[in-house]
This record gives C-alpha cells, structure tokens and sequence, in this order.
C-alpha cells in the first residue's frame, strides 16, 4: 500500500495502520530503494513484521511497491517523504521496534555533513522513537560516512554502538550487489538506545474535517481587483523560540489561476519548512454578502502545519496589498 502524507494522523499507531497485524514488530526502513531488502528479510521472521517504508524517490516507490506486492507482504505501508519528517510527526513514542538504513547518500561534499540522516538530531529522535531492545541497523559502503555514524551516534549520548556483520538481506539491495560485483566490502553497525530521548511530536495536524477549523479569512475585494497582475510572491519567517509561535518556514506563491466557477480563484503555494515540503492550493471564492473567502483547500490531504496556515496569511496580505480589506481571519 503506498500512503500520502494525508493518510497518516500525528502521531499515529501501528494499531490503525495494521489492524489485521496489530501485535506483530513494527520495523521503519529508511530509503528502500526498488524494495529488494524487505521480501529477503521479512522472510527470516516466523510471521512478517509490519513494515514501514520511506523514500523520496517517486520511481523507487512505484518500483518498490510493485515488488512487495507480488512478494504478498500485505502489512507493507510506502511512503514518499523526508524521513525525519515521519519519524518526528507520525511514529509515536517507543512505537518501533527496528529501524534500517541500507546503503544511506553519504553526501560526500565538503559542506554537505548537514544533509547527512546519522547526525545527533537523528539518533537523539529515534532513541525516542524506539521501544526498549530496539535499534537502528546501518549498513553501508562509504567508509567516511560508517564511521561519521559512529561518532555521531556515541556524541548523540543516547546510542551504544556495535559493529557487527551486516544482516544477509542487506546483501542483496541494488547497491550491496554492485560493490560484491567489484569485490567491494561494506560496513554495517548496531545503534542501540542507551537512554530514551523525550523528545515531543511537532504540531502538525491532518486536515479538519470541520470546515471551520481551516485557515482561512474573509474580505472585500476592490472593484479595481485584477488578478493578471499577479507576481511570484516569496516570504520568509526564521522561527522563533517561542514553541507558540511556531519553527522557521518559507512560503512562495507560484501561481493564480482562475477557478473553475467565474466568482473565484485558486493559488498554487509552495510551502517549506526544514525537510517538509508541501504545495497547496488555496482557494479565493466570492461568497454571497459580496465578500470572498480565502481558505486552504482540502486537495491533497495536506498536514496544516505553521508554515501552512502562514501560506494562507501570505495570500491574505497579497490581496490587502492590491486593495482589499480583511474583515475577519484565522490563520
């Protein structure tokens, strides 16, 4: 099953996710790639364990999923995005049991270590994440980056590191049969949770289905309105410390385009804070006072989150800007 972004709840349970496996382990594998990893290790449990997969690969989702299926893993969730993202906002609290990374992009760059998944942050969530006697499995060909792992792990001060020979299925993803075919060994290492980080879930919500609860405003449009005027629109916040005022995000109106009824229209924004992107469509509609009414559209399923329900206030003060007065707004 390949889930979007929408379908998930924040936090959720492997309870919901799995109800026909609700009691089985819950294992998360990090950029999995076309799937090859998962058949050959689910394969070494009594009972397949329920599996979560993230990747950032549309090709490799498709790939992946059409694999799993004809392997017959029915308890096998995919999904496309960051994955600090679902580890910080969907994974409840000691809700896993296992977390793998194969073959991670070491981001070998001078300058490039931030982009790097198996920094301190990482572990620090993840000892959170995981259930007591559970770990995280690294393996991988780039010496540099295993041990950059290490450190950052034992640095993290919630991780016990031990380095061990990788699991079998971790020998027969795509990139552990290339560097066997070049007679290429790899590294593989066990991070286990020494102490559990109470590190809280973001304030991320899914969509409400009580239409008052969207961000939106009302205001009254100028005669002199004219949507072709138009420009890419760029804001900025750098976040706060203020936990209430929400984390850094950066919102770009795209586009305008007209709607498919005469009395409105629909602005593409795109929407991005730290690892999570996302692009909404916020509607412009007239309403039958003579006043319009600006709201995020349900398209999409998308997670109202700070920089979302600031993307809503962007459009808003756009409008002011060619004359429009706010009446009322919640955002």
């Amino acid at each position: 099953m390949i889930a979007r972004l929408g379908d998930f709840r924040f936090p959720d349970a492997a309870a919901r996710l799995y109800p026909d496996t609700p009691d089985r382990p819950w294992v998360l594998e990090v950029g999995f790639g076309d799937g090859r990893f998962w058949p050959h290790f689910a394969a070494t449990f009594p009972e397949a364990p329920n599996y979560l997969g993230v990747e950032l690969s549309g090709v490799s989702l498709l790939k992946a999923h059409r694999r799993l299926r004809d392997a017959g893993l029915d308890n096998a969730i995919l999904t496309k995005m960051p994955a600090d993202v679902l580890v910080r906002s969907v994974i409840p609290h000691a809700g896993l049991d296992l977390i793998v990374v194969n073959f991670p992009d070491p981001w070998p760059k001078a300058g490039h270590t931030d982009h790097r998944l198996l920094r301190v942050p990482f572990f620090q969530l993840a000892a959170s994440r995981l259930k007591p006697g559970g770990m995280i499995l690294l393996t991988t060909d780039h010496d540099e980056y295993f041990e950059f792992a290490c450190e950052q792990a034992g640095a993290s001060g919630v991780m016990r590191v031990e380095r061990a020979d990788p699991p079998a299925a971790a020998l027969e993803t795509k990139y552990a049969l290339k560097w066997r075919d070049l007679g290429l060994g790899v590294n593989h290492a066990r991070f286990i949770p020494t102490a559990h980080q109470p590190v809280p879930h973001g304030p991320t919500t899914p969509y409400p289905e009580d239409p008052t609860t969207v961000p939106h405003a009302v205001l009254t449009l100028p005669d002199t309105f004219n949507p072709q005027t138009f420009e890419k629109v760029t804001e900025r916040n750098p976040g706060s410390r203020n936990v209430d005022e929400g984390g850094a995000w950066t919102v770009i109106l795209l586009d305008l385009y007209a709607g498919l009824r005469r009395d409105g229209w629909v602005v593409l924004a795109h929407v991005v804070e730290g690892e999570l992107t996302q692009e909404v469509l916020i509607g412009i509609t007239a309403r039958e006072d003579g006043t319009h009414l600006v709201r995020l559209a349900k398209f999409g399923g998308p997670i109202i989150t700070t920089g979302v329900k600031a993307a809503v206030g962007v459009v808003t003060r756009w409008l002011e800007a060619q004359g429009a007065v706010v009446k009322h707004h919640g955002y």
